[in-house]
């Protein structure tokens, strides 16, 4: 978790908003989570896509976490 709380919060943010939601129309992360939703994300590219996706969002989440505790 250091290494979480080292990061700077802009960093963070960039990522989100460039490789979370690339391509950006319609972002990829949302196709993802509604393949997740309905049961069809099986396929390996598909998971490993949504895991690279999704890491910026799970970083920013668990750094506003570690930020609120602190």
């Amino acid at each position: 978790m250091s290494i979480i709380d080292e990061m700077p919060f802009s960093l963070i943010l960039v990522a989100c908003l460039t490789l979370g939601l690339a391509p950006f129309a319609p972002p990829h992360i949302w196709e993802k989570l509604g393949m997740l939703f309905s049961g069809t994300l099986t396929k390996p590219v598909d998971i490993f896509d949504f895991l690279l996706h999704g890491m910026p969002w799970i970083i920013l989440v668990l750094k506003l976490f570690r930020l609120r505790r602190a």
